[in-house]
């Protein structure tokens, strides 16, 4: 049985009142600082102090997380500020090491042999004469010291090439291979956006799962996202049987939505 623990609360001040290395996975986005209109954030500060204000809620998460812990923390780019996951992360490398870094892939397209183009996924059109339809994002997984274990399998892949199984000892003889760090995951369909995702920056529920089932779902206790939204990551707690989750919202609406979600799954 899952206990959620959700709060309208400032985050850095929630997050001062838990103990020290009490959590072991932590999922979440922060607002990019993109100029996304949220109900209750202001999203467009000067860079300098956008940062400074990351360093704040990054310093209590490395102090929460286990020894043996993982941070994945989503982060993306506008396609006329591509170093600011980069700067974002280097601020981060003062408390966390970076293990493993996982391209979120939101829309693609593929050629095939007999050269039909497939293409599945979403995103967000741009008109640019300079730029690029922005199709992903990153997943930056973040430990104490770059040796925390990891369930590969868990979201593995059948080989395509079964000849591989008998040829590869390390297989030991099962049809499952790494997925590696590039995960396509698009968005669900919705029909109306105002109720059915009424946030205006969300990654899938699905991506949440992955990444609890990365670490490993046996190896999780308690779970922690300091940006809750409307509770992607609480609902992928839910469904992988996490014990204890706790989140983090300062916006009453959005936390009710979160709340209500739960509920109903």
């Amino acid at each position: 049985m899952s206990t959620f623990d959700l709060h309208h609360q400032d985050c850095v001040r929630g997050m001062a009142r838990l103990r020290d290395a009490s959590v072991d996975v932590v999922i979440t986005s922060p607002p990019y600082n993109l100029g996304i209109h949220y109900r209750k954030f202001f999203d467009r500060q000067d860079r300098t102090d956008y940062l400074e204000w990351c360093r704040t809620w990054a310093i209590e998460i490395a102090r929460l997380l286990k020894a043996k812990g993982s941070f994945f923390l989503n982060i993306g780019a506008a396609p006329s500020n591509p170093l600011f996951p980069h700067e974002l992360l280097l601020e981060l490398c003062d408390f966390f090491t970076l293990q493993n870094t996982i391209h979120w892939i939101k829309s693609i397209s593929i050629e095939e042999k007999t050269g039909d183009i497939i293409s599945r996924g979403h995103f967000k059109p741009i008109g640019s004469h300079r730029f690029l339809n922005d199709c992903h994002e990153y997943i930056f997984h973040l430990t104490r010291e770059g040796q925390t274990p990891i369930d590969r399998l868990a979201i593995g892949v059948p080989y395509q090439d079964k000849t591989n199984i008998a040829r590869w000892s390390h297989t030991r003889g099962s049809d499952l291979r790494c997925r590696g760090n590039t995960w396509f995951i698009p968005y669900e369909t919705i029909q109306n956006r105002a109720k059915e995702r009424p946030h205006p920056a969300t990654f899938p529920v699905q991506l949440a799962e992955w990444c609890i089932k990365l670490h490993g779902v046996t190896r999780v206790q308690t779970m922690l996202d300091p940006f809750l939204g409307i509770g992607n990551s609480a609902i992928a707690a839910q469904h992988c049987g996490v014990r204890r989750f706790i989140g983090f919202e300062i916006d009453e609406t959005y936390l009710a939505e979160a709340k209500r979600r739960l509920e109903s799954t």
